[in-house]
């Protein structure tokens, strides 16, 4: 039986006190297994960005109880914190942040070198990871500012998979590309959490990039609206099928 990878006990976050206090969570309770694939989807504003940085081990709450893959993260040293970031979470971002005069196998395999792992075993490692990803291997000795956008975030998933985290946390992954190329990297993320098995948490604005997740948690002015499996899954195209 798949364990929680997550779980959240009633997360309150609120920032300032008294009169200037705002509060951005309002109470958020919720679970996630090994294996899901689950977008969570709000309008600017409604707390999620918030959430990911709690899920991210970035921020802790005000209130309430996170857990990550067992541990509970409130009781975490900042060393302990930065383990966990490290080890546990993949982390994508909207905006790639690749170094820009760097090859690609080197970005990928940059958070192995801060392991102190000899290069032959963190190239092999980021090799694969780039395999994972289906990044086209004539393009791994290309510097990052010589690809596509939509390669550029491939070599980011790429990236958050070295380390063989637990957790996947996509940000907004598509929100720097056109829908085609978008399609194509959502499609990653789905041969990623079916082929693999990668539990995936991605953050998004948009009902149609959340609509490629099995799961759909709605947030709206700190609370959870909706919490309900995706009975209309999108299924992403591949790069065989667009044109990047």
């Amino acid at each position: 039986m798949k364990q929680d990878i997550i779980i959240c006990r009633d997360i309150k976050k609120a920032y300032g006190t008294g009169e200037t206090e705002v509060v951005v969570l309002k109470g958020i309770t919720f679970s996630i297994k090994e294996g899901e694939f689950v977008a969570i989807m709000g309008p600017s504003g409604s707390g999620k960005s918030t959430l990911m940085h709690i899920l991210g081990a970035l921020d802790t709450p005000t209130s309430g109880e996170y857990f990550l893959d067992g541990k509970d993260v409130a009781k975490l040293s900042d060393e302990e914190l930065a383990d966990i970031r490290r080890e546990k979470i993949g982390f994508v971002f909207q905006a790639f942040n690749l170094l820009p005069r760097t090859s690609v196998l080197r970005n990928v395999a940059l958070p192995l070198v801060y392991a102190n792992m000899p290069k032959a075993e963190r190239e092999k490692i980021a090799e694969k990871a780039l395999d994972d990803a289906a990044f086209p291997k004539a393009f791994w000795s290309y510097h990052s500012n010589q690809i596509s956008g939509g390669m550029m975030q491939r070599v980011a998933i790429a990236r958050s998979l070295v380390n063989n985290p637990a957790l996947i946390l996509a940000d907004e992954p598509t929100g720097n590309l056109d829908s085609r190329t978008g399609e194509v990297v959502l499609h990653t993320f789905q041969s990623l959490n079916m082929q693999q098995g990668k539990t995936i948490v991605l953050i998004t604005h948009e009902p149609y990039v959340a609509e490629h997740a099995d799961r759909i948690i709605h947030i709206r002015d700190g609370n959870i609206v909706s919490d309900e499996k995706n009975a209309h899954k999108r299924v992403a195209r591949n790069e065989k099928d667009i044109a990047i």
